[in-house]
């Protein structure tokens, strides 16, 4: 099994266990050895699948603006620990290749192998999600067939970029590209640099 190939596993694997509770404030039990990088997978998908049904919570037409605000601050935090996890990942690569000498005509990849592996972790979910809909018995024919459709692109989408997931790490092992780790700095969390959060004193 590639990788990748085991991201996907691992995914579908988180996506599930959410489901058996399907409850935003259910504490997750990684059952992964705590410092491997399965550990770190499930719980970036756990993350994806606790934000995914936040923002469903959230779209409700009919919820309660005081409710609606602490969610919306609720996924602000999420979003940043996805971003960490993310950055972590990241880190385990770089630890992985920190002795590959890239070639003299390496490039680099307009992303890094954590943020295509979030991408992959996202496409777990929305292929659970789009199952459901091809599934349900209460839907015209209409609905099912769109949904089928979108089912399959999805699942060619997650076999592409399981594909070129694995590409890249074998690119970045012979050095035929390298990688940096970028730390995203998000402006919005930091109070040192939201003009909305460092003004309040001058109000």
């Amino acid at each position: 099994m590639t990788f990748a190939e085991n991201c996907n596993t691992v995914f579908i694997r988180s996506t599930l266990d959410y489901h058996l509770h399907d409850d935003v404030d259910f504490v997750a039990v990684n059952p992964f050895s705590a410092g491997s990088i399965d550990h770190l997978l499930y719980a970036k998908n756990w993350i994806d699948a606790v934000q995914w049904h936040l923002e469903d919570i959230i779209r409700d037409p009919n919820i309660d603006p005081v409710d609606a605000l602490a969610l919306k601050r609720r996924i602000d935090r999420s979003n940043q620990d996805r971003t960490d996890l993310v950055e972590e990942i990241d880190s385990y690569f770089r630890d992985i290749y920190a002795d590959v000498k890239p070639a003299p005509d390496a490039s680099i990849n307009t992303e890094s192998p954590a943020w295509a592996i979030d991408r992959l972790s996202i496409l777990a979910l929305k292929i659970f999600h789009m199952k459901v809909e091809v599934d349900r018995t209460d839907a015209d024919d209409q609905h099912l067939n769109s949904c089928r459709a979108k089912l399959n692109v999805l699942l060619e989408q997650r076999a592409d970029l399981t594909m070129a997931i694995d590409n890249l790490l074998d690119d970045i092992a012979a050095g035929r590209k390298f990688m940096k780790v970028y730390r995203q700095m998000k402006m919005y969390n930091d109070p040192a640099t939201n003009p909305v959060l460092y003004g309040k004193g001058d109000k």
